[in-house]
């Protein structure tokens, strides 16, 4: 009996040290979004802020916006993908690619099936060129981490 009250609060001990040390980790782990963001610092894993930060805006490296290309303003938008803030949603979730046959632009849950990573990071098998057709500058690596975040957690119209 005398051994089991010893135990007991070694193992309270224990499992604090485990929880002060998991907590330190995490932190250090946990980047804020800015910092990986590069051009576009306001950019968030929601909708409403790749709408605003990557589809409508020129960012801070000279990435033209993709309405530029992507919008029935005064023309056919290119690969019938109209990214104008009112339509951009319901061009993207859970559409198929007129580009690809069987390609969905955006699967929500799923980043690894969705088209338009594959477009952005210029992955072989595309059909067409990597996003922007301009040849660049590409969304940086944190700019797609992001997006693949918001597929991620389920592409919400948020």
């Amino acid at each position: 009996m005398t051994i089991m009250r010893t135990l007991h609060p070694l193992r309270f001990m224990l499992r604090c040290c485990l929880c002060v040390i998991a907590a330190a980790v995490a932190a250090g782990c946990d980047e804020k979004l800015a910092d990986i963001a590069g051009p576009s610092p306001n950019l968030q894993p929601t909708f409403s802020s790749i709408q605003r930060e990557i589809f409508e805006t020129t960012d801070a490296s000279g990435r033209a916006a993709c309405t530029q290309c992507h919008s029935d303003v005064g023309r056919t938008p290119s690969g019938g993908m109209n990214l104008r803030h009112d339509v951009a949603y319901a061009n993207l979730v859970g559409v198929i690619s007129r580009g690809k046959a069987g390609a969905i632009r955006v699967v929500a849950g799923d980043p690894e099936h969705s088209y338009i990573l594959d477009k952005l990071l210029g992955t072989p098998g595309i059909v067409g060129e990597r996003m922007p057709r301009t040849g660049g500058p590409y969304l940086t690596d944190g700019q797609i981490s992001i997006i693949r975040r918001w597929i991620e957690t389920g592409a919400k119209n948020d």
